[in-house]
């Protein structure tokens, strides 16, 4: 888990980490074949031309008189060789099998007269003598060839085979720049591929919270391009229905207010004062019942979004109800400043607090502000809401109280409006029974737009 939260969450990141951690594999993968390679194919050569030096200087000591040999020894030992002659019949000496291979290879170098004599081939580790004093960090195996010279004497040739280096500088400085290019590259791709996602990102956000989404470029590859089309045709279509929508209700609205005004200026003429009574009150029930209707149908966005202050917003609106005579509880915190439609958060907060009034008898309002969002929580003391009907609740026209009665139960369309507003803002509307008693309503609103 901790190693999963340093992977990086953008596009471009991911895309330059994947990309240079490929491109280190693949180099290192192909040092490494080429180092084992090299090794082998030159090892032989290698091994081939030691033993033929050895057979030549051992030549060479031959046809030199006895008592200048020494000299000659001494002068040949240079750099990583060394040369000492011995005299008798060499020590025997353990080889193992690819030392016993070499050993055969030496012997078809020799002449018969002296391949059939004891030659010895060993390859072991050890300290750097006297002579390479220099090259001590540097040793490698120290290979020993053992062979005759003439009769009763014979050459030890000890070459100190240099320590190789594991990595070729132009392999590293090869793997080095193949870096630096290809994760240039892959970030100039994961720009032109994660900026108009980016922006295509902004905008559908912007869209569900319900503001007018802005158009995306068409820019970059052409998958990208078509999908940032496809959501500006997307988004194009959506406001033209909206716009479309907006203005059939408006119309609608207006065509059903003026025969209810007519029914109601008529009602004034019937001489029976019961009968005139109950037909006004209907038609006061019609009326609220078709701003009601109107008000969820609309839903959101046809008020501008603008920063205000939400805390200063909600103690107004307690002010307000409160001189009214409702029972309203509300302390005011420090300012939270969010982008929003004002007046439709003023009504979804109204609709919370009158309808714990109404079922709870008063309402307590607190703001709270956690994880990126702020929380409006109406809180009332009344008998709940059974928790197989807490999101019924929010459908149109569902009314739990069962006289159907608009003076005792509402339209039912309260909790619908707050649940659309909600949305409308990129927020939640959730219910829950208190363990002491009473219903909480939390309003979730989401303030990453807000100042600081």
């Amino acid at each position: 888990m901790k190693l999963w939260r340093l992977w990086p969450r953008t596009l471009a990141a991911q895309l330059v980490l994947i990309t240079g951690t490929a491109v280190i594999l693949s180099n290192l993968a192909v040092a490494v074949w080429f180092t084992t390679t090299e090794e082998t194919m030159n090892e032989e050569a290698f091994i081939e031309r030691l033993l033929d030096r050895a057979v030549s200087t051992a030549t060479l000591l031959s046809g030199i008189p006895a008592r200048e040999r020494e000299a000659a020894v001494r002068a040949l030992s240079s750099g990583a060789w060394r040369f000492q002659l011995g005299y008798g019949k060499p020590t025997p000496v353990p080889m193992t099998g690819e030392e016993a291979r070499d050993v055969g290879r030496l012997r078809a170098m020799l002449p018969p007269s002296r391949a059939r004599q004891q030659v010895y081939v060993t390859i072991r580790r050890g300290q750097v003598p006297a002579i390479l004093p220099n090259e001590q960090a540097h040793v490698g195996p120290i290979i020993q060839v053992i062979l005759p010279v003439v009769r009763n004497s014979y050459l030890v040739a000890t070459f100190y085979r240099p320590q190789t280096e594991p990595w070729h500088a132009e392999v590293i400085i090869a793997s080095v720049v193949g870096i630096l290019m290809t994760s240039a590259a892959a970030a100039l791709m994961a720009r032109r591929v994660a900026r108009p996602l980016s922006q295509l990102a902004a905008s559908a956000s912007e869209a569900a919270r319900g503001g007018a989404a802005s158009r995306v470029p068409e820019e970059g590859p052409d998958d990208v391009q078509r999908a940032a089309r496809a959501f500006n045709v997307m988004t194009d279509q959506v406001r033209r229905t909206l716009d479309s929508q907006r203005q059939l209700l408006s119309a609608v609205g207006h065509d059903l207010r003026t025969p209810i005004t007519a029914l109601r200026i008529n009602s004034e003429f019937i001489e029976d004062d019961e009968l005139r009574e109950r037909i006004q009150k209907n038609l006061e029930e019609l009326q609220e019942l078709t701003e009601a209707v109107l008000s969820a149908a609309r839903g959101t966005g046809g008020e501008p979004m603008r920063k205000i202050d939400l805390a200063a917003l909600i103690d107004s609106l307690c002010t307000d109800l409160d001189e009214l005579g409702k029972p309203v509880i509300w302390e005011s915190p420090r300012a939270a400043p969010i982008n929003c439609r004002p007046n439709e958060i003023r009504r979804a907060v109204r609709n919370l607090i009158e309808n714990a009034v109404a079922y709870g008898n008063k309402a307590e309002v607190y703001l709270a502000s956690a994880n990126g969002r702020y929380d409006v929580i109406v809180e009332d003391e009344g008998p709940g809401i059974p928790q197989g009907d807490q999101t019924r609740v929010f459908e149109p026209f569902v009314r739990l109280e069962a006289s159907r009665s608009m003076e005792t139960g509402g339209s039912g369309l309260g909790l619908t409006l707050v649940k659309v507003i909600a949305e409308g803002h990129g927020g939640t509307i959730t219910l829950e029974n208190r363990p002491e008693r009473g219903l909480r309503a939390r309003l979730s609103l989401p303030r990453e737009d807000a100042g600081a």
